[in-house]
């Protein structure tokens, strides 16, 4: 059985270039953001201690004068922000800044401040009756209207032995400016460079790579060692290329042994072979000849099958555009003829590509193996997706579910008898996988489900 495809995903590449280039580009892009949140915070955390600082500077160092005087070249802007005040700044309904709180705590009990109360807390700017009174009053600044839109982070403190309050507020208004787009900009920078001399790279690397791809799918076809690669590219991809050569030399030399001694074996056994008919019908007992002339018959068929086995994989006609309904039609009516029961059922116009005499040789090996077992053979065509589908069916026992992926392997038969009108040697199957094979389709057998009998399917790539 077929194994099922792989699912693909539109954004996942196939190639290698493109794996290695997606892998970098998306380490980078996780680089890139953690960076950039490492910045935003310490940002915050450098926004967050100024302002924590500023207020606990204002609390500490707060001149004991006048405020409203301006004494001391205090600059009217500090004399806006601080405040003192009788009760505690916060409102009903303010609610606290606890970690703020804390955190100035700290500042300022280690500068020897003793803290009898203390409140952080956030206020709109024009809620804040105090800021809004002294803007109001200040001519010089009316140019800061915009600022009234902003909040007034306000920190109050009672100290020890004291009963009224200082108030400190500065203004959280304007954040500092983030450099997410400088980090784009670097991001962008990186890409262009790492990137595009990564592809670079990678382009050496993979190009022989994928000359190397398309020479085994050239030697798988043909098993020539014309136009070998010559290696190119880093030196470990040189050695694969001239290892692979070294390695189809060899393989090419294997195979021409194997042709040269099944040559020989074929000539040698036929010779002896048609030696033994001629002497045969001599022998008076016919009884005994007719036995003498099947057994010899059957030799001569096994031996057939394994030549033409060894040699499916060089085959030397060449690949033709074939109108397969037409050629089954043809092969039925062979079988009628010679009194054979083949039902040719339907058979469209599909045209594919395939190499005429092992086509014909693998669906008559299909047919015959209905015929012995089930006594007739239905012969049917179909168009599934890009494939042309040759369904070969019979009546016959079938084949237990166990036992059909172990019927395609050579010398396996669903008789364990040796004669030939039933049993046979046990490469037909194997020879119309193979032919199937060479062909880039399938072959594949199940039982009927509408009754006793097997199903035989060849599945070919058409044309379109």
């Amino acid at each position: 059985m077929s194994k099922p495809a792989r699912p693909r995903h539109w954004f996942w590449p196939r190639s290698l270039l493109g794996q290695m280039l997606l892998a970098v580009a998306a380490a980078l892009l996780v680089a890139q953001t953690i960076s950039a949140g490492l910045v935003w915070r310490a940002q915050e955390q450098r926004r967050e201690s100024s302002l924590i600082g500023s207020l606990a500077f204002q609390l500490v160092a707060e001149p004991r004068f006048d405020f409203r005087s301006g004494v001391n070249g205090e600059r009217p802007w500090r004399r806006l922000r601080i405040e003192h005040a009788d009760e505690s700044p916060l409102h009903p309904g303010e609610v606290r800044d606890a970690d703020r709180e804390e955190a100035l705590g700290a500042m300022l009990t280690d500068q020897g401040i003793n803290i009898a109360e203390l409140v952080v807390f956030q206020r709109p700017v024009h809620d804040d009756a105090y800021v809004s009174q002294q803007l109001a009053d200040r001519p010089t600044m009316k140019g800061r209207e915009n600022w009234r839109q902003g909040n007034l982070q306000i920190a109050g403190l009672r100290r020890e032995g004291e009963t009224d309050w200082t108030v400190a507020r500065v203004p959280e208004g304007v954040r500092e400016e983030n450099n997410f787009g400088q980090v784009i900009g670097q991001t962008l920078l990186l890409y262009l460079i790492l990137v595009g001399g990564l592809a670079l790279l990678l382009r050496r690397i993979t190009r022989p790579l994928a000359a190397l791809t398309r020479r085994l799918k050239t030697f798988a076809d043909t098993r020539a060692i014309d136009d070998q690669l010559e290696p190119t590219g880093p030196e470990d991809t040189r050695q694969l290329i001239a290892a692979h050569n070294a390695m189809e030399a060899r393989i090419t030399g294997l195979l021409n042994e194997k042709d040269v001694m099944l040559g020989a074996i074929g000539h040698d056994l036929k010779t002896p072979l048609a030696a033994l008919r001629i002497r045969a019908e001599k022998v008076v007992d016919e009884n005994e000849r007719t036995k003498m002339a099947a057994t010899i018959e059957d030799i001569s068929h096994s031996l057939d099958d394994i030549l033409s086995l060894a040699r499916v994989g060089r085959p030397s006609d060449p690949i033709e555009r074939i109108e397969l309904g037409a050629a089954l039609a043809q092969l039925a009516d062979e079988y009628e003829d010679m009194g054979e029961e083949v039902i040719l059922g339907e058979t469209p116009r599909i045209v594919a590509k395939a190499r005429a005499t092992w086509l014909r040789r693998a669906v008559r090996n299909l047919i015959g193996n209905a015929l012995r077992y089930g006594g007739k053979a239905e012969v049917s065509l179909a168009l599934e997706g890009n494939e042309a589908v040759i369904r070969i069916a019979d009546e016959g026992p079938g084949i237990p579910a166990g036992d059909i992926d172990r019927m395609l392997e050579p010398f396996t038969r669903g008789d364990p008898s040796r004669n030939r009108a039933t049993g046979g040697a046990g490469l037909g199957l194997t020879l119309a996988r193979a032919i199937a094979e060479q062909h880039g389709g399938s072959l594949h057998l199940r039982n009927r489900e509408d009754g006793p009998g097997l199903i035989a399917e060849m599945r070919l790539p058409t044309e379109g």
